[in-house]
């Protein structure tokens, strides 16, 4: 400093006010810097949760965080280009043209649609049960995908097309949630890639620099001593089992995959029985839905969130077989987590996608001519693109429903117990733990639903971004007041990059519904704004024969198999390069190892 300041008093009068002025400025901006941390969300409220309890509860809220700001940003999207326009031309703001159907080749009865709006004298409960079932009143709102009629809508001399605006918004969303999940999983999978790739190398991590220096709080100090301790025995354990499964004998080897494949065919087995109660739940519901007097209101309600229930308690009593029958297959245990997982997830998702074959299978239901002047049951779903954005709203509202009833109803009561009794018996079951898994699981399970419904339901993301912006401080909550954090916690580094891929699945699968409702499936023509096409994605090539000719025959060329086959090869060599160059970069890698090892024997070297 004494020689910068010797050199300071030699420069000219310019350079030193440009010196200072730089420095002034760097202050100004870091102090800036500093202040738009407490613009973002939840920064002080995150920092104080690693504090108290580690950066894998930590990774938990910032996901949580991140699908918040996500579904905001989908909403802010549907809205400004799907439902503003319409609620402005409604309201004759702005100049449009309704949809009108084309009289060929379709019946009059095609588009009769009449929801139920409560019209007249109605009991007061009703507007309940038409909060909680999206029936009523909320079925002729800009909610569900029935109130979006408008065709075109003229500014100035501009046409704003809808339709086509409604579709490209549809995959804009899924597009940028694909790209913001790759995006924020490089880094998790660069972490974990380091970490898998040396078992020697994350024994030094963990034991040199495993420690979290986030930590400020005594219990979570003994708390992350317990989980390094349990991840170094996770290792050892794992290492003997390793050495004990190279020891097997032929017999041995015979018996333990016997048993895997018994088991495996019981978990095919639960899952057959999770779906089949899913389906014939949703048929019952669907079919008696409309017949329960609508003075009952409580059964009316049951009857109309039957599927609901169903897939709750299929997902409950399924994690909890898996969890038993895990135990049997003698897996290590880190292996053990991940099975169990997947399978999880994957009765999750699948659950999902049963509720909406039920629901397809009840609407292309084509006995006794039923679709054939519409090519769908237009008898009991004049607009059935509104009657899958409902389900999947009593899902998103249900779903919130149990995580806010489990919170009030059971780790509430059993904090309670446990704190002022001292009963064996409830102080074996002891407090409840915050699994990190599980509620991962809850929240894609959530998110996988508002991916699904929002083409139907196109402000199905707002409600998300309200559901999730409450869970927080649910789980916040249910945190620091009714539960421990798990004894055997998710490692921070994993699982970040965990929730990120459980996640891309959700949006994967999420793709195939969304995409057979708007290819294959026949849209209503009684409601919606694709009512003047056979399907959803009709409005693409006829929005394309409306383009100057020369851009026509360019995207119609794109579309052709003379650019797909030679861009598909273009993208494999490039794919191929890519691996190639990785295989050329191990030996280089193998060999900066081994010269690692040398500098800790030969500081010289």
């Amino acid at each position: 400093r004494d020689s910068q300041q010797a050199d300071i008093e030699h420069l000219s009068r310019w350079k030193k006010w440009k010196r200072t002025s730089s420095k002034s400025l760097k202050k100004v901006l870091s102090e800036v810097k500093g202040l738009s941390s407490y613009l973002v969300l939840w920064q002080h409220d995150i920092h104080s949760i690693e504090g108290k309890f580690g950066t894998g509860i930590q990774s938990y809220f910032s996901f949580l965080r991140f699908l918040v700001l996500l579904n905001f940003i989908i909403f802010i999207l549907m809205f400004s280009f799907v439902t503003l326009p319409t609620i402005i031309s409604k309201y004759g703001i702005l100049n449009n043209t309704i949809a009108n159907i084309s009289p060929k080749n379709i019946e009059d009865a095609c588009t009769i649609y009449e929801p139920s709006d409560n019209k007249g004298l109605v009991y007061f409960y009703t507007y309940i049960q038409d909060l909680f079932s999206g029936t009523g009143v909320l079925e002729v709102t800009s909610l569900f995908y029935g109130y979006y009629t408008i065709d075109a809508v003229w500014i100035s001399i501009m046409r704003y097309n809808l339709p086509f605006a409604y579709l490209l918004a549809t995959f804009a969303y899924l597009a940028l949630s694909l790209l913001w999940i790759i995006e924020r999983s490089v880094s998790g999978f660069k972490q974990k890639l380091v970490h898998d790739a040396d078992p020697f190398q994350s024994y030094c991590n963990k034991v040199f620099a495993g420690w979290d220096f986030g930590i400020t709080d005594p219990s979570a100090a003994r708390l992350k001593h317990c989980s390094l301790r349990w991840e170094l025995q996770t290792d050892l354990q794992e290492e003997k089992l390793k050495q004990k499964i190279a020891e097997r004998t032929m017999k041995e080897k015979l018996r333990i995959y016997s048993l895997r494949i018994f088991i495996n065919i019981i978990v095919i087995a639960i899952l057959s029985g999770c779906f089949y109660s899913i389906y014939r739940a949703t048929v019952f519901s669907q079919e008696n839905s409309n017949d329960i007097n609508s003075a009952n209101f409580v059964v009316s309600l049951l009857v109309q969130y039957l599927p609901s229930i169903v897939i709750v308690l299929a997902n409950f009593i399924s994690s909890l077989l898996f969890s038993f029958l895990i135990t049997f297959e003698d897996y290590t245990p880190s292996f053990e987590i991940k099975l169990t997982l997947v399978r999880c997830v994957f009765v999750r998702l699948a659950n999902i996608g049963v509720l909406l074959f039920s629901l397809w299978s009840q609407i292309s239901d084509c006995g006794s001519d039923k679709c054939k002047p519409c090519g769908y049951n237009y008898k009991h779903y004049p607009c059935w693109e509104t009657d899958v954005g409902q389900e999947m709203y009593k899902l998103m509202i249900f779903d919130f429903i149990v995580i806010l009833a489990m919170l009030l109803f059971v780790d509430f009561p059993r904090k309670f117990l446990v704190s002022h009794f001292s009963c064996k018996l409830i102080q074996w079951f002891g407090e409840q733990e915050f699994g990190i898994s599980d509620s991962v699981l809850e929240i894609v399970y959530g998110q996988t639903i508002c991916w699904i419904g929002t083409f139907f339901s196109p402000l199905l993301p707002a409600i998300a971004t309200i559901k999730y912006f409450i869970i927080f401080y649910i789980k916040k909550i249910r945190l620091i007041h009714t539960c421990k954090p798990e004894a055997k916690p998710v490692r921070a580094s994993s699982s970040k990059f965990f929730f990120l891929v459980v996640l891309l699945i959700g949006l994967i699968l999420s793709f195939i519904p969304v995409g057979v409702s708007i290819a294959r499936i026949p849209s209503s023509k009684a409601c919606g704004p694709f009512r003047n096409f056979n399907t959803s994605w009709e409005v693409v090539p006829d929005t394309i024969l409306h383009f100057p000719t020369g851009l026509q025959q360019l995207l119609f060329g794109m579309a052709s198999e003379a650019f797909a086959v030679p861009f598909f090869v273009l993208v494999c060599i490039v794919m191929f390069y890519f691996i190639a160059l990785a295989e050329a970069h191990k030996p280089v890698v193998e060999q900066l190892k081994e010269q690692l090892v040398l500098v800790r024997f030969d500081p010289v070297y």
